[in-house]
This record gives structure tokens, C-alpha cells and sequence, in this order.
């Protein structure tokens, strides 16, 4: 009974080790539902599975423990295949791909009626809502740890509601000190 109970303690230990270390992704549908019990911005990942930069912001960037952390405490991670075929309801309009190709799954396909709402032009897309699933803006091509980390406390802050300019993101950016280490 007790090598049982210390087996279910190590399992147990090394489950939260290993999602410790990895962003709790989830589907839009899971975070839209997760809102109305506990309000949080979403960040979600729009990629393509032919594109070598999203693979690169899995490996490098979404692994990065300071990026896992802060995503986990402050945001719904979604990931959103931008050439899949799943179907979201966003703010009562449904939105599919009807042109998707199973036999292109894993190649070029048909860009999702989604990501075409969200003004995504390329990829990988980080696009980000807020607590009443407004989307508060895309943000297109590979960062880095440091840079997302930019934009992570940017909008889970709301500093960006006071940006009325340019000049005001640039004066941000100037002044923003990342703490994000740069490696995993």
C-alpha cells in the first residue's frame, strides 16, 4: 500500500513538473468558456503546420520557462491551426473552411474563414483578445522570448489603451526592460 502511494505521489509530482514547463493550451471554444467563470486575456497562436517559423516559435520561444510561466499565470493559451478544419463561434458568427483539402493537411491549404477575420497575413500570428473577447491586435512573425515578452505585458497590463500613437509604442518600446532569460 505505501510503494502505491509514494508511486502516486512521484507520478503526480512529475505531471506538474512536466506541465509546469509547457503552456496549458487549449481550444478557443475551452477559453471562451473558461472567461465566464475567471476573465482573462487569450493569447492565441495562429500557425500553419507546413510553417517553419511557428515550428520555430514552439521549440524556441513557447518552451522558454519565463514565456511558460507568464503565459500560464495571465492568459488562455489557444492554438489555432490557420489552414485546419475545426469550426469557431466567435461573438455569434461561425466560422469554418470550407475549402480545406485533408490530402493538404500537412502542406499549403486553404486559409480558415477564422484567420481571415483576424486580419492574419502571415505566419506564424500571435493574436491577442481581451476579457471580452475583443480582439486587441495581431501580432505577426516569429518572436523571440523577450520579444513576446514585450507584448505579453503590453496588453495583460492594458498599457496599451493609453497608446493613442506611434510615438507612444515607440516611447514604450524604448523604455520596456525585458526580464525574460533568452534561452529555455
Amino acid at each position: 500500500m505505501m510503494k502505491k502511494i509514494v508511486f502516486g505521489a512521484f507520478v503526480l509530482l512529475l505531471a506538474i513538473k512536466v506541465s509546469a514547463q509547457e503552456i496549458n493550451w487549449i481550444t478557443f471554444e475551452e477559453a471562451v468558456a473558461l472567461q465566464k467563470k475567471n476573465p482573462k486575456k487569450i493569447m492565441m497562436d495562429v500557425y500553419t503546420n507546413w510553417c517553419g517559423p511557428c515550428k520555430m516559435l514552439d521549440r524556441d520561444t513557447f518552451k522558454n520557462k519565463d514565456v511558460v510561466a507568464y503565459v500560464n499565470a495571465n492568459f488562455y493559451a489557444v492554438k489555432f491551426n490557420a489552414e485546419g478544419n475545426t469550426t469557431v463561434t466567435y461573438k455569434d458568427n461561425t466560422f469554418s473552411n470550407p475549402g480545406y483539402d485533408p490530402a493538404k493537411a500537412n502542406r499549403r491549404n486553404s486559409p480558415h474563414e477564422f484567420s481571415r477575420f483576424l486580419r492574419v497575413r502571415a505566419f506564424p500570428t500571435i493574436a491577442f483578445f481581451d476579457e471580452e473577447l475583443n480582439l486587441i491586435a495581431p501580432i505577426t512573425g516569429y518572436q523571440r522570448p523577450q520579444q513576446l515578452e514585450l507584448y505579453l505585458k503590453l496588453f495583460k497590463d492594458d498599457k496599451y489603451k493609453d497608446m493613442k500613437s506611434q510615438e507612444a509604442f515607440n516611447e514604450y518600446y524604448k523604455n520596456f526592460k525585458p526580464s525574460f532569460n533568452q534561452t529555455k
